[in-house]
């Protein structure tokens, strides 16, 4: 529950707005000149605020759209994304936002056409090529939809669009918005998932694994593509175990043949990224993992990545044919 609303005076009157503040009739209302007065004020308790974030309604004027990292794609080669939120609901402790932002309370841009207009010259820049756009960076792509409505004011561009594509990532079960209306296909709903031990240890909030592939049967049953992410791969003593069973509940229940695509990627945090996360959850047990520092970023050492990979790889090519797979071999 959202008991409190900051608000940018200049978006104060946008219909957006006005909209979600009716959603919520009991939050206190507070207006700033900036989000950033908020969301970047120095000596914030990010541990503490995450038991009860505010949401702050803003205006986004620069960096609207921009390049994905390289090794981040699932197929072209022009690959962008664009945040219309920062945080996210759920409370992952290897989510690398906790260690990028200085406050755990969501910020809803809610400019959502100057983001389309970002994104059209994107389209006419790349006239002649298929070019993706991901948009579950640096939030939960469909969480917060229900309010936000991001899947309905976006779906209907992107459907006189076809030469973008837009992933949806996502770890929700809020899929009603999408059933609502009919698929596109130039849309891939992708879900992330770990095992279920893992989950249920590090991904507080979240949906369990059963749930989110209920939720992706009923979008296959409709006819929205979907995606697996299996990102960020998580080490453990059982872990070949413990994946092992997460690949073979997850493709004995869906539809292999429809899926869209399949990438997995190694856990890597910025070093700076990862001690702001040690002073946040010092006794976690995923910073005691065997980590290795690779130019400034933490990440697992190269014998047990190259393990991991090369077990996933085996497994999952088994369910998934070569051309949808897509594992992201991040150079460190």
């Amino acid at each position: 529950m959202i008991n409190t609303i900051y608000i940018e005076k200049e978006i104060a009157n946008h219909p957006r707005t006005k909209m979600l503040i009716e959603r919520f009739p009991n939050a206190a209302k507070i207006t700033c000149e900036r989000y950033t007065e908020i969301f970047n004020r120095k000596a914030q308790n990010f541990r503490l605020q995450k038991k009860n974030p505010a949401l702050i309604l803003a205006k986004k004027y620069k960096n609207m759209v921009l390049k994905a990292p390289n090794h981040y794609g699932i197929g072209a080669e022009h690959n962008y994304y664009f945040s219309h939120m920062l945080n996210c609901i759920y409370d992952c402790r290897y989510c690398f936002l906790q260690g990028m932002f200085q406050s755990a309370h969501y910020v809803l841009f809610i400019n959502y056409e100057d983001f389309i207009n970002e994104i059209k010259l994107i389209l006419k820049k790349h006239s002649r090529e298929n070019v993706h756009f991901f948009s579950g960076y640096d939030c939960d792509s469909l969480a917060l939809d229900s309010i936000s409505d991001f899947t309905k004011f976006f779906m209907p561009f992107f459907e006189l669009n076809p030469s973008g594509l837009i992933e949806l990532r996502t770890k929700s079960t809020q899929i009603r918005p999408l059933l609502r209306i009919s698929p596109i296909n130039n849309c891939v709903v992708a879900f992330s998932f770990t095992p279920n031990k893992i989950s249920s240890t590090l991904e507080h909030k979240t949906s369990s694994v059963a749930r989110r592939l209920e939720a992706i049967i009923e979008l296959q049953k409709n006819g929205w593509q979907i995606g697996l992410r299996f990102d960020p791969l998580i080490y453990t003593k059982d872990f070949f175990i413990e994946y092992e069973e997460l690949f073979d509940s997850i493709f004995s229940k869906i539809n292999s043949k429809l899926l869209h695509s399949v990438s997995l990627g190694g856990f890597r945090l910025p070093k700076n990224y990862f001690r702001k996360i040690e002073k946040l959850y010092p006794d976690e047990i995923l910073l005691t993992s065997p980590l290795t520092e690779k130019n400034n970023v933490l990440c697992y050492p190269d014998d047990i990545q190259d393990n991991m990979f090369s077990f996933c790889e085996k497994t999952i090519g088994q369910y998934v044919s070569p051309e949808k797979f897509f594992p992201c071999y991040e150079v460190i």
